[in-house]
């Protein structure tokens, strides 16, 4: 199978009478290095099940098949999944990954990979959904914005760090491996991208009562997060909120983006116990 390129990218678009949806974040790959790239960080290896959320035209989907993987692929748009069907030889299945029955697209096979170019606009929904209803996916390389890329794997002190953050630190460990030029996408998008991986835990971190109450705890800190937690923790803690505060070892006069997982995790304990 031959790699796109942006002459065959630009020939399939005109073939297929396809005009990129901005609404969609559809920005097609059309640099066989960069997707081989992906394909190499992602450490695909022959045989492996790869799961791909939102192929495209294909370009990645053929470095995952350059090598040896059996690719899974799941398209919004039918046109596009057509398409893949036609350039890749593999099939696709029509459909939202924001919405498609995960227990039924996966199977019984007992460990996945994604490795995906997710489109800008559902990037972190897609992430955070693996992470919480897909456990058989024990790792996922994808590319996205890199303003995202670097929020999702973000830590206490980093400009991106935020509520996102912390629930992907409580499912994985995660990484940026690097970044992407516009260049390599048709049409160009006006931003950078990054290659992120995360490697799902076998078990979370930190113990809480409540995974539901800790990541609500987590929403509300950095909902008001110009707020000393004595106050933005108020709707969830009440009048209580400096007790429970110090109970944990948490200074009331913190602000949300200064605790680490371990921190939030204190806190939903303190929070469970008052």
């Amino acid at each position: 199978m031959e790699m796109l390129t942006p002459a065959t990218v630009r020939a399939l678009l005109a073939e297929h009478s396809i005009h990129p949806k901005r609404s969609l974040g559809q920005n097609f790959l059309a640099d066989p290095n960069t997707a081989r790239r992906i394909a190499l960080l992602a450490d695909v290896q022959p045989g492996d099940d790869v799961l791909e959320i939102g192929p495209g035209l294909g370009s990645l989907t053929l470095a995952l098949l350059e090598r040896g993987a059996r690719v899974r692929a799941v398209e919004f748009d039918a046109v596009l999944a057509r398409v893949v069907t036609l350039v890749a030889g593999i099939e696709v299945r029509v459909g939202d990954a924001l919405t498609v029955d995960l227990d039924d697209l996966l199977g019984d096979v007992p460990d996945w990979s994604c490795v995906s170019n997710l489109p800008y606009n559902v990037a972190v929904p897609v992430v955070v959904r693996l992470l919480e209803e897909a456990p058989t996916v024990s790792r996922i390389v994808v590319m996205v914005q890199r303003e995202v890329g670097e929020r999702l794997a973000a830590g206490p002190g980093d400009s991106e760090y935020g509520a996102v953050s912390v629930k992907v630190a409580y499912y994985a460990e995660a990484s940026v491996l690097g970044t992407v030029p516009p260049t390599v996408f048709i049409p160009r998008p006006k931003v950078e991208s990054a290659i992120v991986r995360f490697q799902r835990r076998r078990t979370p971190p930190v113990v809480v009562p409540s995974e539901a109450e800790l990541f609500t705890l987590v929403r509300t800190g950095f909902a008001q997060r110009r707020k000393m937690l004595r106050r933005a923790l108020q709707p969830v803690l009440g009048e209580r909120a400096i007790e429970i505060l110090e109970a944990a070892g948490v200074e009331p006069t913190a602000r949300a983006e200064s605790l680490g997982l371990e921190e939030w995790a204190a806190l939903a304990r303190s929070a469970a116990a008052a």
